[in-house]
């Protein structure tokens, strides 16, 4: 009986040994391989100091308007209104109406104000959509509030705004979760996609068949490496966000970090759809690309979907990276408690194994 004991301690004993050599040599394998490097760190990398530095120019930056000739309604501003404008407004004057709409036209302004027969007329460019409804809106309310001060009518209405995040959020707080979510599912998804397809045609499936060593064990050591990653992925895609563009997460943050865990196997699902059905390690990555590429536009990744159609929102709340970026923003970014990922997490398990059964039936060797 002792026997039998210490053989099957000496099983575990080298069964772990070989977990971890296994663990050590696929990590290996994805060092000193500098492509999936690149294309699992340095490429979203990019995406992040890009969209990062764009933001944060676009946020500390005013809406640039010339104010040609004399206008009263500005003039005469009492000084808490003019407070708001000079917040909003870089204002510039001229006295030459044609050069001023020729800024405009160019993009080195965005509204030339006149003030004609007691009208303030604004002259704008639709190149910018955005830019302009917030141009048109806030002359509109200071127009509004001009008239309403000159009637001397108290209004019956007032405005207060309050904001539901803390003051001390900026644009990253909102871009983070999202790039880093397609991230970590290119990133889980290729690997996979390559690796299932280069070991079949390498034969090296077979090979690790006739290994002493389980199948577990092998899935078991591809799975620990590749969450391995994804998690030194979120690391660094927080560290740099906090050091270069002043990050500040609020919220159970923390609970973001076994949604990425899961998130990560839902799409190591995915790749491995991809490896079991192409013919090739190419053809495998490039189906994979084919999915979460889409996936990453419809999914809110690189901009938000609040002004799509209904029926896009619709075909997004079936993309599985979708409920990843949200549960990571509500937690990262929206101040909710850790059981804000308890449906995402759940819609990505489930997801994980549906997807893991039929790239299991559609495999073959």
């Amino acid at each position: 009986m002792n026997d039998t004991a210490a053989e099957r301690s000496s099983a575990k004993a080298s069964s772990f040994a070989a977990f971890g050599a296994l663990c050590v040599a696929i990590m290996k394998g994805f060092v000193r391989d500098r492509t999936s490097v690149f294309f699992a760190l340095i490429f979203p990398l990019m995406f992040l100091v890009l969209f990062g530095g764009i933001f944060n120019f676009d946020q500390s930056s005013q809406i640039k308007m010339i104010q040609v000739g004399d206008v009263a309604l500005f003039d005469n501003l009492p000084a808490d209104a003019r407070h708001g404008l000079d917040e909003l407004f870089d204002l510039s004057r001229s006295d030459d109406l044609a050069a001023a709409i020729a800024n405009v036209r160019d993009g080195d302004a965005a509204v030339a104000v006149i003030e004609s027969d007691g009208d303030l007329v604004a002259h704008y460019s639709q190149t910018d959509q955005v830019k302009a409804a917030t141009v048109q809106g806030a002359l509109r309310s200071f127009v509004d509030g001009a008239n309403v001060a000159m009637s001397g009518v108290a209004p019956a209405f007032s405005l207060r705004t309050e904001r539901v995040e803390d003051e001390s959020l900026e644009a990253i707080q909102f871009i983070t979760p999202g790039l880093l979510g397609w991230a970590v599912a290119m990133s889980a998804s290729f690997g996979a996609a390559a690796t299932l397809n280069g070991w079949r045609n390498s034969k090296l499936l077979r090979r690790l068949q006739l290994a002493p060593v389980s199948t577990r064990t092998i899935v078991g050591s591809r799975l620990v490496v590749t969450i391995a990653v994804a998690l030194f992925q979120m690391a660094v895609f927080l560290g740099l966000g906090t050091a270069l563009f002043g990050l500040k997460l609020s919220g159970a943050w923390l609970a973001s970090v076994p949604l990425v865990v899961i998130g990560t196997l839902c799409f190591m699902a995915v790749g491995l759809l991809a490896g079991a059905v192409a013919k090739t390690t190419e053809g495998a990555v490039n189906m994979a690309n084919f999915i979460v590429l889409p996936m990453s536009f419809l999914s809110g990744s690189f901009f938000p979907l609040d002004n799509a159609p209904s029926w896009l929102k619709f075909v997004s709340n079936l993309l599985p990276l979708k409920h990843l970026n949200e549960g990571m923003t509500d937690v990262m970014v929206r101040g909710q408690a850790w059981t804000a990922i308890l449906q995402p997490a759940l819609i990505l398990a489930g997801f994980a194994v549906v997807v893991t059964f039929a790239a299991a039936k559609l495999f073959r060797w």
